[in-house]
Protein backbone atom coordinates (compact mmCIF):
# COMPACT_ATOMS: atom_id res chain seq x y z
CA UNK A 1 0.00 0.00 0.00
CA UNK A 2 1.33 3.25 -0.76
CA UNK A 3 1.77 6.15 1.37
CA UNK A 4 -0.48 8.35 0.04
CA UNK A 5 -3.35 5.87 0.47
CA UNK A 6 -2.21 5.18 3.80
CA UNK A 7 -2.62 8.70 4.50
CA UNK A 8 -5.99 9.20 3.06
CA UNK A 9 -7.48 6.48 5.45
CA UNK A 10 -5.99 7.31 8.50
CA UNK A 11 -7.97 8.54 11.67
CA UNK A 12 -7.84 11.53 13.42
CA UNK A 13 -5.61 11.86 16.45
CA UNK A 14 -7.80 13.00 18.49
CA UNK A 15 -11.24 11.10 17.29
CA UNK A 16 -13.01 9.21 20.57
CA UNK A 17 -13.21 5.48 20.71
CA UNK A 18 -16.33 3.99 20.55
CA UNK A 19 -17.91 2.89 23.97
CA UNK A 20 -18.96 -0.02 25.01
CA UNK A 21 -22.76 1.08 25.02
CA UNK A 22 -22.38 1.97 21.55
CA UNK A 23 -21.80 -1.76 20.74
CA UNK A 24 -24.04 -2.07 17.27
CA UNK A 25 -25.21 -5.37 18.67
CA UNK A 26 -27.26 -3.61 21.16
CA UNK A 27 -29.91 -2.63 19.09
CA UNK A 28 -31.07 -6.44 19.08
CA UNK A 29 -31.30 -6.94 23.03
CA UNK A 30 -35.01 -6.90 22.86
CA UNK A 31 -35.40 -9.54 20.87
CA UNK A 32 -33.00 -11.32 22.24
CA UNK A 33 -34.72 -11.38 25.72
CA UNK A 34 -38.06 -11.81 23.82
CA UNK A 35 -36.34 -14.81 22.20
CA UNK A 36 -35.26 -16.45 25.27
CA UNK A 37 -38.15 -15.63 27.20
CA UNK A 38 -40.26 -17.43 24.59
CA UNK A 39 -37.47 -20.92 24.81
CA UNK A 40 -37.72 -20.41 28.98
CA UNK A 41 -41.65 -21.11 28.25
CA UNK A 42 -41.13 -24.10 27.24
CA UNK A 43 -42.57 -23.88 23.88
CA UNK A 44 -40.55 -25.35 20.68
CA UNK A 45 -38.86 -21.94 18.79
CA UNK A 46 -41.53 -21.70 16.04
CA UNK A 47 -38.51 -19.84 13.76
CA UNK A 48 -36.05 -22.95 14.18
CA UNK A 49 -37.64 -25.85 12.84
CA UNK A 50 -35.60 -28.40 10.87
CA UNK A 51 -36.96 -31.14 8.48
CA UNK A 52 -34.75 -33.86 9.00
CA UNK A 53 -36.31 -35.63 5.95
CA UNK A 54 -38.55 -35.18 3.33
CA UNK A 55 -40.39 -37.79 1.52
CA UNK A 56 -42.79 -35.72 -0.63
CA UNK A 57 -44.84 -32.43 -1.50
CA UNK A 58 -46.85 -32.47 1.71
CA UNK A 59 -45.06 -34.90 4.22
CA UNK A 60 -41.91 -34.44 5.94
CA UNK A 61 -39.82 -35.84 9.56
CA UNK A 62 -39.14 -33.79 11.89
CA UNK A 63 -37.43 -34.50 15.37
CA UNK A 64 -38.32 -38.33 13.85
CA UNK A 65 -41.64 -37.63 13.75
CA UNK A 66 -43.87 -38.04 9.92
CA UNK A 67 -45.60 -34.93 9.45
CA UNK A 68 -47.84 -33.34 7.60
CA UNK A 69 -46.35 -30.11 5.26
CA UNK A 70 -49.40 -27.36 5.81
CA UNK A 71 -46.37 -24.67 5.80
CA UNK A 72 -44.73 -24.62 2.44
CA UNK A 73 -44.88 -22.80 -0.28
CA UNK A 74 -45.01 -25.96 -2.78
CA UNK A 75 -48.61 -24.82 -4.44
CA UNK A 76 -48.58 -27.63 -7.09
CA UNK A 77 -46.39 -30.00 -5.77
CA UNK A 78 -43.54 -30.01 -8.34
CA UNK A 79 -40.53 -30.51 -5.86
CA UNK A 80 -40.46 -34.67 -6.65
CA UNK A 81 -41.67 -34.32 -9.96
CA UNK A 82 -39.57 -37.01 -11.29
CA UNK A 83 -39.09 -35.09 -14.99
CA UNK A 84 -38.66 -31.85 -13.13
CA UNK A 85 -35.86 -34.04 -10.45
CA UNK A 86 -34.57 -35.80 -13.93
CA UNK A 87 -33.38 -32.13 -15.49
CA UNK A 88 -31.64 -30.63 -12.56
CA UNK A 89 -29.36 -34.33 -12.38
CA UNK A 90 -28.42 -34.10 -16.14
CA UNK A 91 -27.59 -30.22 -15.54
CA UNK A 92 -25.39 -31.21 -12.74
CA UNK A 93 -24.08 -34.01 -14.82
CA UNK A 94 -23.13 -31.68 -17.65
CA UNK A 95 -22.21 -28.16 -15.92
CA UNK A 96 -20.92 -29.42 -12.86
CA UNK A 97 -22.46 -27.38 -9.41
CA UNK A 98 -22.07 -23.96 -10.08
CA UNK A 99 -21.27 -21.07 -12.52
CA UNK A 100 -18.49 -19.04 -10.59
CA UNK A 101 -19.99 -15.67 -11.90
CA UNK A 102 -22.30 -13.08 -12.89
CA UNK A 103 -24.88 -13.15 -15.39
CA UNK A 104 -23.03 -10.33 -17.47
CA UNK A 105 -19.52 -12.30 -17.40
CA UNK A 106 -19.27 -16.07 -17.30
CA UNK A 107 -22.40 -16.91 -15.85
CA UNK A 108 -24.62 -17.26 -18.62
CA UNK A 109 -24.92 -21.55 -19.50
CA UNK A 110 -27.37 -22.97 -22.04
CA UNK A 111 -29.89 -23.81 -19.19
CA UNK A 112 -30.54 -19.90 -18.19
CA UNK A 113 -31.28 -19.11 -21.68
CA UNK A 114 -33.38 -21.91 -21.44
CA UNK A 115 -35.42 -20.92 -18.45
CA UNK A 116 -35.79 -17.52 -19.61
CA UNK A 117 -37.72 -18.73 -23.09
CA UNK A 118 -39.22 -21.37 -20.96
CA UNK A 119 -40.82 -18.25 -18.97
CA UNK A 120 -41.34 -16.12 -22.57
CA UNK A 121 -43.79 -19.25 -23.64
CA UNK A 122 -45.29 -19.33 -20.48
CA UNK A 123 -46.15 -15.84 -20.04
CA UNK A 124 -46.59 -15.11 -23.83
CA UNK A 125 -44.24 -12.21 -23.64
CA UNK A 126 -41.38 -11.40 -25.16
CA UNK A 127 -39.39 -10.40 -22.29
CA UNK A 128 -37.80 -12.06 -19.24
CA UNK A 129 -34.63 -11.71 -16.96
CA UNK A 130 -34.09 -14.51 -14.53
CA UNK A 131 -32.65 -13.37 -10.94
CA UNK A 132 -31.30 -15.31 -8.14
CA UNK A 133 -34.07 -15.06 -5.89
CA UNK A 134 -37.47 -13.27 -6.13
CA UNK A 135 -36.63 -10.87 -3.58
CA UNK A 136 -33.60 -10.24 -5.47
CA UNK A 137 -36.07 -9.64 -8.80
CA UNK A 138 -38.10 -6.85 -6.52
CA UNK A 139 -35.27 -5.34 -5.56
CA UNK A 140 -33.91 -4.96 -8.75
CA UNK A 141 -36.61 -4.22 -10.89
CA UNK A 142 -38.47 -1.55 -9.00
CA UNK A 143 -34.83 0.36 -7.91
CA UNK A 144 -33.95 0.03 -11.37
CA UNK A 145 -36.90 0.99 -13.33
CA UNK A 146 -38.15 4.07 -11.15
CA UNK A 147 -35.18 6.99 -10.45
CA UNK A 148 -35.24 10.24 -9.14
CA UNK A 149 -38.10 12.48 -10.01
CA UNK A 150 -40.21 9.62 -9.94
CA UNK A 151 -42.68 7.97 -8.27
CA UNK A 152 -43.03 4.31 -7.23
CA UNK A 153 -46.59 3.74 -5.68
CA UNK A 154 -47.36 0.76 -3.19
CA UNK A 155 -50.02 -1.08 -1.13
CA UNK A 156 -49.21 -0.50 2.67
CA UNK A 157 -49.24 -4.37 2.96
CA UNK A 158 -46.48 -4.84 0.03
CA UNK A 159 -43.99 -7.31 0.72
CA UNK A 160 -40.60 -6.92 2.31
CA UNK A 161 -38.76 -7.37 -1.51
CA UNK A 162 -40.96 -4.38 -2.89
CA UNK A 163 -40.18 -2.34 0.35
CA UNK A 164 -36.63 -2.81 0.04
CA UNK A 165 -36.55 -1.88 -3.84
CA UNK A 166 -37.78 1.17 -3.22
CA UNK A 167 -35.18 1.93 -0.74
CA UNK A 168 -32.48 0.74 -2.94
CA UNK A 169 -33.78 3.33 -5.77
CA UNK A 170 -34.08 6.70 -5.74
CA UNK A 171 -37.83 7.20 -6.60
CA UNK A 172 -39.79 8.95 -4.22
CA UNK A 173 -42.34 6.53 -2.47
CA UNK A 174 -45.98 7.00 -1.83
CA UNK A 175 -48.00 4.30 0.08
CA UNK A 176 -51.60 3.68 -0.03
CA UNK A 177 -54.13 1.65 2.24
CA UNK A 178 -54.01 -2.01 1.40
CA UNK A 179 -56.06 -2.34 -1.20
CA UNK A 180 -58.04 0.87 -1.16
CA UNK A 181 -58.93 1.46 -5.22
CA UNK A 182 -60.28 4.88 -4.02
CA UNK A 183 -56.56 6.09 -1.96
CA UNK A 184 -54.60 5.04 -4.55
CA UNK A 185 -56.98 7.00 -6.86
CA UNK A 186 -57.12 10.08 -4.59
CA UNK A 187 -53.06 9.73 -3.79
CA UNK A 188 -52.10 9.24 -7.92
CA UNK A 189 -54.31 12.81 -8.18
CA UNK A 190 -51.88 14.49 -6.32
CA UNK A 191 -48.78 13.77 -8.48
CA UNK A 192 -47.16 15.82 -10.55
CA UNK A 193 -49.01 14.85 -14.18
CA UNK A 194 -45.53 14.81 -16.07
CA UNK A 195 -43.47 12.38 -14.08
CA UNK A 196 -43.02 8.77 -14.46
CA UNK A 197 -44.91 6.75 -12.12
CA UNK A 198 -44.96 2.98 -11.03
CA UNK A 199 -47.59 1.64 -9.31
CA UNK A 200 -46.17 -1.99 -7.70
CA UNK A 201 -49.32 -4.27 -6.98
CA UNK A 202 -49.09 -7.94 -5.58
CA UNK A 203 -51.74 -11.14 -7.15
CA UNK A 204 -52.25 -12.41 -3.27
CA UNK A 205 -51.00 -11.08 -0.32
CA UNK A 206 -49.11 -13.54 1.21
CA UNK A 207 -49.75 -13.41 5.12
CA UNK A 208 -53.22 -13.24 4.50
CA UNK A 209 -54.20 -15.27 1.71
CA UNK A 210 -56.18 -12.20 0.21
CA UNK A 211 -56.40 -10.83 -3.55
CA UNK A 212 -56.05 -7.77 -4.70
CA UNK A 213 -58.86 -5.97 -6.82
CA UNK A 214 -56.42 -5.32 -9.67
CA UNK A 215 -58.88 -4.83 -12.32
CA UNK A 216 -60.04 -1.63 -10.43
CA UNK A 217 -56.82 -0.73 -9.41
CA UNK A 218 -55.26 -1.11 -12.65
CA UNK A 219 -57.53 1.06 -14.56
CA UNK A 220 -56.94 4.00 -11.70
CA UNK A 221 -53.41 3.48 -12.77
CA UNK A 222 -53.75 3.97 -16.15
CA UNK A 223 -56.10 6.88 -15.73
CA UNK A 224 -53.09 8.54 -14.49
CA UNK A 225 -50.77 7.46 -16.63
CA UNK A 226 -48.89 4.86 -14.69
CA UNK A 227 -47.17 1.59 -15.45
CA UNK A 228 -47.79 -1.38 -13.36
CA UNK A 229 -45.91 -4.18 -12.01
CA UNK A 230 -48.05 -7.17 -10.69
CA UNK A 231 -45.90 -9.80 -7.90
CA UNK A 232 -47.64 -13.01 -8.70
CA UNK A 233 -45.26 -14.61 -6.58
CA UNK A 234 -48.28 -16.52 -5.11
CA UNK A 235 -50.72 -17.00 -8.03
CA UNK A 236 -48.69 -18.63 -10.11
CA UNK A 237 -49.22 -21.55 -11.62
CA UNK A 238 -53.05 -22.04 -10.75
CA UNK A 239 -54.92 -18.55 -11.23
CA UNK A 240 -56.11 -18.16 -14.95
CA UNK A 241 -56.82 -19.88 -17.57
CA UNK A 242 -52.78 -20.68 -18.33
CA UNK A 243 -51.82 -20.06 -14.35
CA UNK A 244 -50.43 -16.72 -14.72
CA UNK A 245 -51.18 -15.54 -12.31
CA UNK A 246 -54.62 -12.97 -11.12
CA UNK A 247 -53.59 -10.48 -13.66
CA UNK A 248 -54.48 -13.10 -16.38
CA UNK A 249 -57.34 -14.25 -13.81
CA UNK A 250 -59.43 -11.13 -14.47
CA UNK A 251 -58.45 -9.63 -18.10
CA UNK A 252 -55.62 -7.87 -17.28
CA UNK A 253 -53.28 -9.45 -19.87
CA UNK A 254 -52.48 -6.36 -22.25
CA UNK A 255 -53.25 -3.43 -19.24
CA UNK A 256 -49.63 -4.72 -16.99
CA UNK A 257 -46.44 -3.68 -18.14
CA UNK A 258 -44.37 -6.15 -15.53
CA UNK A 259 -45.14 -9.59 -13.93
CA UNK A 260 -42.87 -10.03 -11.15
CA UNK A 261 -42.71 -13.87 -10.14
CA UNK A 262 -40.88 -16.56 -8.40
CA UNK A 263 -39.17 -19.98 -8.88
CA UNK A 264 -39.69 -20.94 -5.00
CA UNK A 265 -43.37 -21.69 -4.97
CA UNK A 266 -45.44 -23.17 -7.48
CA UNK A 267 -42.17 -23.98 -9.79
CA UNK A 268 -40.66 -25.93 -6.74
CA UNK A 269 -36.86 -24.54 -7.19
CA UNK A 270 -35.23 -21.48 -6.12
CA UNK A 271 -35.12 -18.43 -8.02
CA UNK A 272 -36.59 -15.20 -9.58
CA UNK A 273 -37.77 -13.30 -12.63
CA UNK A 274 -39.62 -10.57 -14.01
CA UNK A 275 -41.56 -10.86 -17.44
CA UNK A 276 -42.71 -7.62 -20.19
CA UNK A 277 -43.72 -7.44 -23.17
CA UNK A 278 -42.24 -3.61 -23.42
CA UNK A 279 -39.58 -3.14 -26.32
CA UNK A 280 -36.96 -2.00 -24.03
CA UNK A 281 -37.35 -4.31 -21.41
CA UNK A 282 -34.16 -6.61 -22.32
CA UNK A 283 -32.10 -3.28 -21.88
CA UNK A 284 -32.67 -3.90 -17.87
CA UNK A 285 -29.74 -6.31 -17.70
CA UNK A 286 -27.46 -3.44 -18.07
CA UNK A 287 -28.22 -0.81 -15.34
CA UNK A 288 -30.10 -3.65 -12.77
CA UNK A 289 -27.27 -3.88 -10.00
CA UNK A 290 -28.83 -6.91 -8.24
CA UNK A 291 -28.57 -8.33 -11.66
CA UNK A 292 -25.18 -7.56 -12.74
CA UNK A 293 -23.51 -7.95 -9.47
CA UNK A 294 -24.93 -11.25 -8.42
CA UNK A 295 -23.58 -14.80 -9.42
CA UNK A 296 -26.48 -16.44 -11.26
CA UNK A 297 -28.24 -19.56 -10.27
CA UNK A 298 -26.54 -23.10 -10.52
CA UNK A 299 -27.52 -24.82 -13.80
CA UNK A 300 -29.34 -27.57 -12.12
CA UNK A 301 -31.91 -25.12 -10.31
CA UNK A 302 -32.60 -23.33 -13.59
CA UNK A 303 -32.79 -26.66 -15.49
CA UNK A 304 -35.04 -27.89 -12.96
CA UNK A 305 -37.13 -24.46 -13.14
CA UNK A 306 -37.49 -24.57 -16.91
CA UNK A 307 -38.92 -28.37 -17.26
CA UNK A 308 -41.28 -27.32 -14.26
CA UNK A 309 -42.69 -24.03 -15.85
CA UNK A 310 -43.22 -26.08 -19.21
CA UNK A 311 -45.11 -28.63 -17.31
CA UNK A 312 -46.71 -26.22 -15.33
CA UNK A 313 -48.38 -24.78 -18.84
CA UNK A 314 -50.88 -28.01 -18.87
CA UNK A 315 -51.15 -28.86 -14.94
CA UNK A 316 -54.86 -28.15 -15.37
CA UNK A 317 -55.92 -31.42 -12.94
CA UNK A 318 -53.46 -30.20 -10.31
CA UNK A 319 -54.95 -26.80 -10.52
CA UNK A 320 -57.98 -28.13 -9.86
CA UNK A 321 -56.72 -30.17 -7.17
CA UNK A 322 -55.42 -27.26 -5.59
CA UNK A 323 -58.68 -25.28 -5.38
CA UNK A 324 -60.75 -28.20 -4.38
CA UNK A 325 -58.10 -28.75 -1.49
CA UNK A 326 -58.54 -25.08 -0.54
CA UNK A 327 -61.64 -24.71 -0.39
CA UNK A 328 -62.08 -27.68 1.85
CA UNK A 329 -59.97 -26.97 4.39
CA UNK A 330 -61.01 -23.22 4.33
CA UNK A 331 -64.63 -24.35 4.66
CA UNK A 332 -63.73 -26.74 7.64
CA UNK A 333 -62.18 -24.67 9.40
CA UNK A 334 -64.58 -21.77 9.19
CA UNK A 335 -67.45 -24.12 10.34
CA UNK A 336 -65.31 -24.96 13.10
CA UNK A 337 -65.81 -21.70 14.60
CA UNK A 338 -62.04 -20.16 13.33
CA UNK A 339 -61.12 -16.62 12.36
CA UNK A 340 -59.80 -17.05 9.09
CA UNK A 341 -57.69 -14.63 7.04
CA UNK A 342 -60.67 -13.86 4.44
CA UNK A 343 -64.48 -14.49 3.78
CA UNK A 344 -64.21 -17.12 0.91
CA UNK A 345 -61.25 -19.05 -0.22
CA UNK A 346 -59.98 -16.70 -2.37
CA UNK A 347 -56.55 -18.42 -2.63
CA UNK A 348 -53.95 -21.33 -1.72
CA UNK A 349 -53.16 -19.39 1.38
CA UNK A 350 -55.52 -19.93 4.80
CA UNK A 351 -54.83 -17.41 7.41
CA UNK A 352 -56.06 -18.59 11.13
CA UNK A 353 -56.05 -15.07 13.33
CA UNK A 354 -55.01 -15.69 16.41
CA UNK A 355 -55.75 -13.01 19.31
CA UNK A 356 -51.82 -12.81 20.93
CA UNK A 357 -48.53 -14.46 20.35
CA UNK A 358 -49.54 -16.81 23.76
CA UNK A 359 -52.00 -18.28 21.75
CA UNK A 360 -50.61 -18.67 17.98
CA UNK A 361 -47.64 -20.85 19.74
CA UNK A 362 -49.77 -22.85 21.53
CA UNK A 363 -51.97 -23.90 18.92
CA UNK A 364 -48.91 -24.01 16.65
CA UNK A 365 -47.07 -26.58 19.02
CA UNK A 366 -50.10 -28.53 19.62
CA UNK A 367 -50.26 -29.29 16.01
CA UNK A 368 -46.56 -29.62 15.25
CA UNK A 369 -46.57 -32.55 18.63
CA UNK A 370 -49.28 -33.83 16.80
CA UNK A 371 -47.81 -34.25 13.26
CA UNK A 372 -49.10 -31.23 11.00
CA UNK A 373 -46.67 -28.38 10.48
CA UNK A 374 -47.66 -24.42 10.17
CA UNK A 375 -46.51 -21.26 9.68
CA UNK A 376 -46.95 -19.37 12.58
CA UNK A 377 -46.50 -15.16 11.51
CA UNK A 378 -45.73 -12.33 14.00
CA UNK A 379 -45.22 -8.82 13.04
CA UNK A 380 -43.02 -7.84 11.51
CA UNK A 381 -44.59 -10.01 9.03
CA UNK A 382 -47.59 -9.28 9.55
CA UNK A 383 -49.52 -6.06 9.80
CA UNK A 384 -49.29 -4.89 13.63
CA UNK A 385 -50.79 -6.28 16.68
CA UNK A 386 -51.86 -9.56 14.35
CA UNK A 387 -50.69 -13.36 14.83
CA UNK A 388 -51.49 -16.10 12.98
CA UNK A 389 -51.35 -19.62 11.57
CA UNK A 390 -50.63 -19.73 7.62
CA UNK A 391 -51.65 -23.16 5.45
CA UNK A 392 -50.13 -22.95 2.20
CA UNK A 393 -52.02 -25.64 0.70
CA UNK A 394 -50.78 -27.93 -2.57
CA UNK A 395 -52.24 -29.52 -5.04
CA UNK A 396 -50.21 -33.20 -4.17
CA UNK A 397 -52.12 -33.22 -0.42
CA UNK A 398 -54.32 -36.03 -0.48
CA UNK A 399 -58.46 -36.26 0.69
CA UNK A 400 -57.12 -38.23 3.53
CA UNK A 401 -54.69 -35.54 4.76
CA UNK A 402 -57.18 -32.96 4.64
CA UNK A 403 -59.48 -34.86 6.45
CA UNK A 404 -56.08 -35.19 9.19
CA UNK A 405 -55.78 -31.65 9.03
CA UNK A 406 -59.26 -30.75 10.11
CA UNK A 407 -59.12 -32.68 13.08
CA UNK A 408 -56.10 -31.70 14.29
CA UNK A 409 -57.14 -28.07 13.96
CA UNK A 410 -60.25 -29.19 15.76
CA UNK A 411 -58.54 -30.96 19.09
CA UNK A 412 -56.26 -28.25 19.17
CA UNK A 413 -58.48 -25.45 18.75
CA UNK A 414 -60.48 -26.83 21.77
CA UNK A 415 -57.30 -27.77 23.87
CA UNK A 416 -56.37 -24.14 23.81
CA UNK A 417 -59.69 -22.33 23.89
CA UNK A 418 -59.50 -20.93 20.28
CA UNK A 419 -62.65 -22.67 19.33
CA UNK A 420 -65.79 -23.84 21.78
Amino acid sequence: MTEAATTAHALPVDAPEFAPERDLMSKFDALIAEREALIASGVRNPFAIVMDEVKGPTQAVIRGKDTILLGTYNYMGMTFDPDVIQAGKDALDAFGSGTNGSRMLNGTFHDHIDVEQALREFYDMTGAIVFSTGYMANLGIISTLAGKGEYVILDADSHASIYDGCKQGNAEIVRFRHNDVTDLDKRLGRLPKEAGKLVVLEGVYSMLGDIAPLKEMVAVAKKHGCMVLVDEAHSMGFFGPNGRGVYEEMGLTDEVDFVVGTFSKSVGTVGGFVVSNHPKFEMVRFACRPYIFTASLPPSVVATAATSIRKLMTAHDKRAQLWKNARRLHGGLKAMGFKLGTETSDSAIIAVILTDQEQAIAIWQSLLEGGLYVNMARPPATPAGTFLLRCSLCAEHTDEQITTILGMFEAAGRAVGVIG
